[in-house]
């Protein structure tokens, strides 16, 4: 059974099979497109190649096909994550990591694995150069293992620089730091530590420049749970810097900043689009053996988060909103006290003036509580969560707004402007959405939203 009404309106999801990581996030020549972790034969087969999709409002996405595929031996394992940067010439340049898996009694950690840093280019953004080898594991520091992977790449200071997600000998997670010229021949300048351990790996690194500042953002893999944090299997978040990332050798472990704290978010890319905000897009799937985003045979699995415009607060910390775009989907809108009903599985809601604790429930089946210190989000009936059950995490200080985005079977929850964010799927069984809330707010609405994907 394919669930038709579990796929999304406007959230980018598959067409069929495995979707992962976003890849290849930018603006080119006024179109956005996003390139994603594709595996089309999944679960028969998860093989990596690059799924491709274009838009030009970020939400109307209409599918492009599989536009890189493990075909020569550098990447024949797969396909993994990169970028895209766009060059002064006009052309996009996409780098990601070809993946090389050798038969054997290895342990692909230290041994029996390539990792391979590839270059394609295009000038339309739809038909691709012949694939170029840059980077191969003799051309990494002596202190990493064979993981290393995930390429970012962009300009400052009249050169190219490029981060690379590693794991080192001592299996600690770390950030390469190189520089080229012109982006084929590159060098190492550095490599990014923690002053004490933070996980055995660093995948998908990222620069993100607002403000006057940098932000390195990392998802660290194998981090112990706390009570108000680091929940999932793997985690990702960003270190405020103190200078410019290129000059940074070290990061203090205790500043990292989680993105999001939802059951279903992860491998975020952060690019800079024509108009110059800086927007994010993670991927929304679950990787913990509890839970599942495939339930009852579904015949495509995960899907991406809506597009998040990001901006420096008064603390100095980031926040993610969902880029304005989104509210021309809305329809009429539903102001209500105590709850509303939506002929709609598709909803912008939104509280402001917030005094007090409460909640809102979704369909008598997932409740969103807001107390003075702490966002708690569980769920009351198990198919629906499809093994989320409920979580807990901290608010800096009592709530003024909340807006919760629901699409299907996708629901992500904002707290006072993108402060606090937290991401679920979901797979619920009513073809209506019932709103329950006794929040005290000065204004509560809801808005059904038109479907987006074309």
């Amino acid at each position: 059974m394919q669930h038709p009404e579990w796929r999304p309106a406007f959230h980018l999801a598959p067409p069929r099979g495995w979707m992962n990581d976003p890849n290849g996030l930018c603006q080119f020549k006024g179109v956005y497109h996003a390139f994603y972790q594709y595996s089309p034969d999944w679960p028969e087969n998860d093989l990596r190649s690059w799924g491709h999709a274009t838009s030009t409002d970020l939400l109307s996405w209409r599918d492009e096909g599989q536009a890189l595929a493990p075909d020569i031996p550098e990447d024949r394992s797969g396909v993994y994550s990169g970028c895209a940067y766009i060059t002064p010439e006009g052309e996009m340049a996409l780098y990601y990591t070809g993946n090389v898996i050798h038969a054997g009694s290895f342990d692909y950690v230290h041994e029996g694995r390539e990792a391979n840093e590839i270059l394609v280019t295009s000038a339309d953004g739809r038909s691709f150069s012949e694939k170029r080898v840059l980077l191969r594991n003799e051309d990494y520091p002596v202190d990493c293992t064979q993981h290393v992977r995930d390429p970012k790449v962009w300009s400052e200071r009249e050169s190219l620089w490029m981060v690379l997600g590693a794991r080192n000998l001592s299996d600690q997670g770390q950030v390469l730091v190189y520089r080229s010229d012109d982006g084929i021949a590159w060098r190492h300048h550095h490599t990014l530590r923690s002053r004490d351990a933070f996980g055995y790996m660093w995948e998908c690194p990222n620069v993100v420049q607002l403000a006057g500042r940098d932000f390195l953002a990392v998802c660290p893999q194998g981090l112990e749970s706390e009570e108000l944090r680091f929940h999932n299997r793997w985690q990702s978040g960003y270190f405020p810097l103190e200078c410019a990332l290129i000059d940074t050798h070290l990061v203090d472990q205790r500043s990292f900043v989680e993105w999001d704290f939802g059951w279903d978010f992860y491998a975020p890319q952060v690019f800079a689009d024509e108009s110059g905000r800086q927007i994010l897009i993670g991927g929304m799937g679950s990787f913990d053996k509890e839970g599942t985003a495939a339930p009852d045979g579904l015949g495509w699995c995960h899907c991406l988060s809506v597009p998040r415009e990001l901006t420096v607060g008064e603390d100095g910390l980031l926040r993610q909103m969902p880029v304005h775009e989104l509210e021309a989907l809305r329809g009429e809108e539903h102001a209500f006290e105590t709850g509303a009903a939506l002929d709609s599985r598709s909803a912008d809601i939104e509280l402001a003036g917030i005094a007090g604790a409460g909640s809102i429930v979704l369909d008598d089946v997932l409740q969103i509580e807001l107390r003075d210190d702490a966002l708690r989000v569980r769920f009351f009936d198990d198919a629906c969560a499809a093994g989320r059950t409920r979580r807990t995490v901290p608010l800096p200080e009592p709530a003024r707004e909340l807006r919760v985005l629901v699409d299907a079977s996708c629901v992500e929850i904002f707290v006072d402007g993108g402060r606090t964010v937290f991401s679920t799927r979901w797979f619920p069984s009513s073809k209506q959405l019932s709103i329950r809330s006794d929040i005290a707010a000065e204004r509560s609405a809801a808005y059904a939203l038109a479907s987006a994907i074309l």
